[in-house]
Parts: structure tokens; sequence; C-alpha cells
């Protein structure tokens, strides 16, 4: 079941967006998600590939990780993903592999998203699972927390 209305859509990402602002204190990128279905928080996450030392680390797969476990199951039926970031291949790969009816999420990520960027990869139907997409949700605001992180490093 997806969030209904783009409020709930909105409050959902506000979660995902302070996972987000949490992970550069760790020296992670600032990405940041949530699972829940029917309005109940299922799993959080946000980068930890430097703090874990874990390639496959990313806020969504982390996010996942913990749904499942809190529904001791791996199939996700009816859940929503939302993240700050438009998911890349991995991630994209396992949101439909955990069966996630809906994907929100805030910023397109032209180097590396697997949703509209690069690939459309929760919604090929050749895939034995696809999701709905809303996209842009709270853009801006994710897109000036990668700007910040990302300018700290350069400057």
């Amino acid at each position: 079941m997806s969030l209904p209305g783009s409020g709930a859509h909105e409050a959902w990402m506000d979660v995902a967006l302070a996972e987000a602002a949490l992970a550069p204190t760790h020296g992670d990128v600032p990405v940041g998600a949530v699972v829940v279905r029917d309005g109940v928080e299922l799993g959080r996450g946000r980068n930890r590939r430097e703090i874990d030392g874990d390639p496959t680390a990313h806020a969504e797969v982390v996010a996942i990780r913990a749904a499942a476990a809190a529904l001791g199951t791996w199939r996700l039926d009816g859940c929503t993903l939302v993240v700050t970031l438009e998911p890349c291949t991995m991630c994209a790969g396992a949101l439909v592999q955990a069966r996630i009816g809906t994907l929100v999420y805030g910023a397109d990520d032209p180097k590396a998203g697997a949703v509209v960027s690069l690939f459309d990869a929760v919604r090929d139907p050749r895939l034995p699972h696809t999701a709905e997409v809303v996209r842009g949700v709270r853009a801006a605001e994710s897109s000036a927390l990668l700007r910040a992180f990302f300018g700290g490093r350069r400057a």
C-alpha cells in the first residue's frame, strides 16, 4: 500500500532527511531512508559505508534490512521506501527483490540513479516485480544536503 497523499510523502521525507543529516557525522554521504507500511515506520537508515566499511551499507539497504527484521520476512509487500536521493542500481535492485510497492525519493542522481537518470530498474516490465515511483519530494532540501557535504570536502 502506498502512502496516501503527498502530505504523507513529505512527512516521511522529514524522517529520511533527518537520517541523511546524521550521515556526515561519521564521514558518509548524506542520504537517508525510511520504510513504512500503513503509516507505521518499519525501518530507517542512513549511508554507513565509511563507518561500517561496507560497500553495501547504503541508506536504502540499511532501511530495508531493518524493515525485514521488524517484519520477520524479506517480503516487504505493501511497503513504501522513502529516500532522499534516487537509488543506485544496487538499491533499486534491492527494493525490487524485497517486493516494495512504492518508492518515494527526493533528488535525482544524474551520475548513478537507476530509476530515471541512467536506468529504470524499478519499473522494468521484464522483472518479476515493479514499484510505483514518486519523485522530487523535497528535492531541494535533499540536494542542499548533498551540495553542502561535497562543497565542504572540496574546500
